[in-house]
């Protein structure tokens, strides 16, 4: 039996939201009437019991969310549109935007904009139910919403109105520049310059493997704008269609294939200094916050291929029947499966630990999302990899998806900082040498 939403009222604050709950009482929009969570744990989680389900220890209002994100990427994602974008190469723009009316565009942006104003944590759940239904978008997802949080965090009340409200609906997608083709993990190394010049800022260089590229139509740019080293780093907005701005090809992936990924030049290129993000000189300040949260969601869209990937190895193996039984009845099989089972609530509870405790501005944030985003990724990767190989030379085949997740989350134990520079991270903290 299914029930229509019932949303927090600081969620729908906004009139862009608020305009489509009404919309979705009137013209019954199908997957705004999403399943209880009683029925999702009895149908979508079939025979997993609930200490394996994404919503344990969830409250009411979390749970909430999560059954939204999850009904959409049912029926909006997955399997047969994530496999076409997927082969096809395709960024699925307009089912972005349909995500967007659902609070999705801009989740961690003030409300006053048209962001919904969760929290990390809220944010982790949604993403999570996303990227069950289409890692690779909703990777690109959470990339957009760490720029609008940046934007909302750190711009200018007049920058904040002027594109906050269309990023939220995403008729604005946005692009976070930061890596450059010899500056990656190094990335107080970069190279980007902006001169000041009168009322404008003149950028030269170029950044490397930047999603959303040549599509995006903002791009929040990481550059240099004094002295070597991180306090000479500023965070400049350049807006598509500005003289100087270009893009290199699409890149050729293994995964991800549902984002484009290209480089970005900037030759002489001109952009008002009202384009400032902050304070100048503050952008590398900016970029590593905003890596937190880019951990967190990058290692949650893990843990959310993880558990499609563990979901659709039960129904697998207790299905498929060699030497007259069901291959889930042999020991070694079972003791697998209940590792990677075990492998994906771990991780989860690593992931919104860390999501607390940004939420709460704690000190040890920043080494907990770098811990969280190794666990996740490496596990999640690990996990995949055991789902294929328990698919047989069925796991190898396109049709049954497996092998999808397992192209779109190898690259995340690369992105948001590698999990070599994660392990630094960790270990300078224990061992104080920060």
């Amino acid at each position: 039996m299914a029930t229509f939403l019932r949303f927090p009222r600081r969620f729908i604050t906004s009139p862009s939201i608020t305009k489509f709950i009404a919309g979705t009482k009137r013209n019954r929009v199908p997957y705004v009437c999403i399943p209880t969570l009683s029925s999702i744990q009895s149908s979508h989680f079939a025979t997993l019991p609930d200490i394996a389900a994404p919503t344990l220890g969830l409250d009411e209002t979390q749970c909430e969310y999560f059954n939204l994100a999850h009904s959409f990427a049912k029926n909006e994602l997955t399997p047969d549109n994530a496999a076409k974008w997927d082969s096809k190469e395709i960024f699925p723009v307009e089912t972005m935007r349909k995500a967007a009316q659902l609070g999705f565009g801009a989740v961690f942006v003030r409300e006053d904009v048209g962001g919904s104003g969760m929290s990390r944590l809220e944010g982790s759940v949604i993403f999570e139910a996303l990227a069950a239904g289409c890692t690779s978008t909703a990777a690109y997802m959470t990339i957009h919403s760490m720029c609008g949080w940046m934007l909302d965090s750190f711009g200018t009340e007049a920058q904040r109105q002027r594109w906050l409200p269309r990023m939220a609906t995403m008729d604005l997608l946005s692009s976070y520049c930061l890596t450059e083709p010899n500056s990656g993990s190094d990335a107080v190394s970069l190279s980007t310059k902006a001169i000041r010049e009168g009322d404008s800022y003149v950028l030269n260089g170029s950044k490397a493997f930047i999603s959303g590229a040549g599509v995006s139509d903002v791009y929040l740019v990481m550059c240099r704008t004094g002295e070597k080293g991180p306090r000479g780093i500023s965070c400049i907005l350049v807006e598509k269609g500005t003289e100087g701005l270009s893009f290199g090809a699409p890149e050729k992936k293994l995964g991800w294939k549902s984002q484009p990924t290209a480089s970005v030049t900037f030759t002489d290129c001109r952009v008002p200094a009202s384009n400032l993000i902050g304070v100048e000189g503050e952008g590398f300040k900016y970029a590593m916050k905003g890596l937190d949260g880019g951990r967190i969601n990058i290692a949650t869209c893990s843990v959310g291929a993880a558990q499609a990937c563990v979901e659709r190895t039960q129904a697998y193996i207790m299905e498929r029947r060699q030497f007259g039984k069901a291959i889930g009845e042999n020991q070694y099989v079972q003791f697998k499966f209940a590792e990677m089972v075990t492998s994906v609530v771990g991780a989860r509870l690593m992931v919104r630990q860390a999501a607390r405790l940004l939420d709460a501005k704690d000190p040890q944030a920043t080494v907990a999302c770098a811990m969280a985003k190794k666990v996740a990724t490496d596990s999640a990767f690990a996990v995949i990899n055991d789902a294929l190989q328990m698919h047989g030379g069925y796991g190898y085949l396109k049709d049954y998806h497996v092998e999808r997740y397992l192209r779109d989350v190898r690259v995340h134990q690369i992105l948001e900082g590698t999990n070599e520079i994660m392990q630094m991270i960790i270990a300078r903290k224990l061992l104080q040498q920060d």
